[in-house]
């Protein structure tokens, strides 16, 4: 998943990023409310992970602003306030989750994968197609009964080409999901991350190159 991250503490930006690439989600950060917003415009991200009492445009007005906008994008509120009226206040703004600190990161990562099926349509507990098999909580892979071990950026492109359901997923849609918005998309990193994908996964060659447009599970 595309996930932002808006913290003003960058020690906590950094490792809430960390732990989330961990999951092989693709992070941006921003330390403001207004670099938040800017993101906001230009990314379609399925979770915004937000504190609430950050510099130049305060936490919830960036809240109020992106359920204004009708975006799908999901909102989990990060606050050091923990009394009942902040957390209904928070939810009231149109947050989909609340979350205190100090927090356990691992329940903070779990929270954000909850978010992340709700911000599109809903997915089953595990992917299954061509006789592969995907646990998205447990990040395990197996192809016919054999684990396939995979990086995370080989991972997150997985993911995204058995949701499609057999539909092609372009280049462009695979950087959007699994990548930050520091990668270069003159790189060819999707092109090289199939091609890994795909000697891990064996044969006879599950992903299909569609020329011009992109690849797909058949």
């Amino acid at each position: 998943m595309r996930v932002l991250v808006v913290e003003d503490e960058p020690l906590l930006a950094a490792a809430i990023a960390e732990w989330l690439r961990d999951d092989s989600h693709a992070v941006d950060v921003a330390g403001d409310g207004g670099a938040a917003l800017e993101r906001l415009s230009v990314n379609a991200y399925d979770v915004l992970v937000l504190d609430r009492d950050i510099p130049v445009v305060h936490g919830d007005e960036v809240c109020r602003q992106l359920v204004a906008s009708g975006s799908a994008t999901r909102v989990l509120m990060l606050t050091a306030a923990a009394a009942v009226t902040d957390r209904v206040e928070g939810l009231g703004l149109g947050a989909d989750d609340y979350l205190t600190k100090p927090f356990a990161f691992a329940e903070l990562a779990a929270r954000v994968l909850a978010l992340g099926r709700r911000s599109r349509p809903a997915d089953p507990p595990v992917l299954r197609r061509a006789g592969v098999t995907l646990d998205p909580a447990r990040h395990e892979v197996f192809r016919d009964g054999r684990y396939v071990p995979l990086s995370k950026k080989e991972f997150a492109v997985l993911v995204e080409l058995l949701r499609a359901d057999g539909a092609t997923v372009s280049a462009e849609q695979l950087l959007e999901k699994a990548w930050d918005e520091h990668v270069d998309p003159f790189t060819g990193a999707v092109r090289l991350t199939i091609l890994k994908l795909r000697r891990k996964l064996g044969e006879p060659g599950l992903v299909e190159t569609v020329t011009g447009v992109g690849y797909r599970i058949p």
